[in-house]
């Protein structure tokens, strides 16, 4: 007898929904998974029949009884809990004993037949509902995975190692489900997500950048993804472990850092810039003042005198926004000694260069860019977005008398995250801006047999012209730094 069966007989055959027909002692009927499993048994077509699926099809449903149940008991934890669940004066284990505590009373007084192992399972689901994230929880604590993606309720794909795959033991009862996990993470920060503003960036408590997409405009059910942010920031060595740069590169790095040179990370989405920042940020001296302004807070400095600020959206009257360009103004008369903007996307560009030309050297800021030219093609269009109708000229000049440095990454076709640029900015030869590449990766080494670069970051050959301005402050680099590596022939201006 199925559990749906069971649960209709201890409740006198009335079923968990209205319009529900009792199912079948088999597993239920369901559709076939969108995109099933590559490489399936012969005879696996996407047509719909009542047929039994391949092996290499996804777990049945569980029984919708349970999940009736599962909802049910969910409702009344929060009902009769309420506030404590966001008591910040309760520790964690005694908010989870408190809620486990409830959920076997919730359970006993239902007084429905259950096997110990589905017993345990909702146990396990509701814990996670209301302490946590719903089915996601466990990826979230897994730490080789990198990024969640829900597509739907029954869509769950994860990266793992720059890989993406599709996750089958995954699934939520339905989009409503999802909708419940998404207004609690939004919830958390501050930020609301309804159907006049569908969309939301929003941030976990560890710092891990989430992005929600609702009904009007996502087709399929809610759509959530995740990227997740270690518990211990990846700190330059683990950088040099995994061959995103070499020694020579990280000194030159940390160099420009500490010689408060202005730095621009450039590279395109899931390349790492958010990282790399928050890498080349711990190069900040303890005894200067930083202040940081970002969308959603991501950077995790360890420095003390560290000011953090957020932007915020406007309200439901459409009111009350203040973007980062706001935050950037502001902070120039917070008297700060580094300025680190998560991302430049409109017009705070203007104002960032303004803030590194008048006086606030070693700032730091990200662009969306796929090489060193594209990012001053780049910055020069979020500058015209500020509004002012600025000759050309005056653009560049502006960006090359600001930005000293510029570290390109790139997401290869390997999956790894690799520094390909370390450019100078040397400044204006008539209307246009003058690169020199310091370090440049060595795509001509090929590939192994598992697909991954043999190639490193390597040095061009070329001393920078601002070397001299670093000796100056007491920050020498030997000739080793630029020593070209191997011996290999590069290109060292464009």
């Amino acid at each position: 007898m199925s559990l749906y069966q069971r649960i209709n007989e201890q409740q006198g055959g009335q079923p968990g929904q209205p319009g529900q027909a009792v199912p079948p002692a088999g597993p239920p009927a369901k559709t076939p998974p969108t995109g099933g499993a590559a490489g399936g048994a012969p005879g696996g077509t996407p047509g719909r029949t009542h047929a039994q699926p391949a092996p290499t099809a996804q777990p049945p449903r569980r029984d919708p009884a349970l999940n009736e149940l599962r909802h049910r008991i969910h409702q009344q934890l929060i009902d009769e809990l309420g506030p404590i669940l966001f008591d910040r004066r309760l520790s964690e284990q005694d908010l989870r004993r408190r809620v486990h505590e409830q959920l076997h009373a919730a359970i006993a007084a239902e007084r429905v037949p259950l096997s110990a192992a589905d017993k345990a399972q909702l146990i396990q689901d509701v814990s996670d509902d209301i302490l946590g994230y719903g089915p996601i929880d466990k990826l979230l604590r897994d730490e080789d995975v990198t990024e969640v993606m829900v597509n739907g309720p029954d869509l769950v794909f994860v990266e793992r190692s720059g890989k993406l795959t599709k996750d089958n033991s995954i699934r939520f009862i339905d989009g409503d489900h999802v909708r419940r996990v998404i207004d609690k993470i939004v919830s958390e920060v501050g930020r609301r997500i309804d159907e006049s503003t569908p969309m939301v960036d929003a941030r976990l408590p560890d710092g891990s950048r989430v992005n929600a997409v609702i009904s009007p405009l996502s087709i399929g059910g809610p759509f959530l993804t995740i990227r997740k942010f270690a518990a211990d920031p990846l700190q330059i060595d683990d950088l040099i472990r995994f061959g995103s740069v070499n020694a020579h590169a990280a000194r030159f790095l940390q160099a420009c850092i500490v010689g408060r040179l202005n730095v621009i990370v450039a590279g395109g989405t899931g390349t790492g810039k958010t990282t790399m920042l928050n890498v080349l940020s711990s190069f900040i001296p303890e005894d200067e003042r930083i202040i940081t302004v970002e969308d959603a807070k991501e950077l995790q400095l360890h420095q003390e005198h560290v000011l953090c600020m957020e932007s915020r959206p406007p309200n439901v009257e459409g009111r009350g926004e203040v973007t980062i360009r706001d935050l950037v103004k502001n902070c120039l008369r917070m008297r700060p000694d580094r300025i680190v903007v998560g991302e430049c996307r409109s017009g705070e560009a203007l104002d960032m260069l303004q803030a590194m030309n008048t006086g606030h050297d070693g700032s730091l800021t990200t662009v969306h860019a796929n090489s060193p030219r594209d990012t001053l093609a780049r910055l020069e269009t979020l500058v015209l977005m500020a509004g002012f109708d600025l000759p050309v000229r005056a653009i560049r000049e502006q960006m090359a008398s600001a930005i000293d440095v510029i570290v390109q990454l790139s997401r290869l076709r390997d999956g790894t995250r690799r520094v390909t640029h370390i450019t100078e900015v040397q400044g204006m030869e008539g209307d246009v801006i003058t690169l020199q590449d310091v370090f440049l990766f060595d795509f001509g080494a090929g590939v192994d047999e598992n697909g991954r670069y043999r190639g490193q970051l390597q040095a061009t050959g070329v001393r920078p012209k601002f070397a001299e301005k670093l000796a100056d402050q007491g920050i020498r680099l030997g000739p080793e730094v630029f020593a070209r590596d191997g011996g290999r022939k590069a290109v060292t201006g464009r």
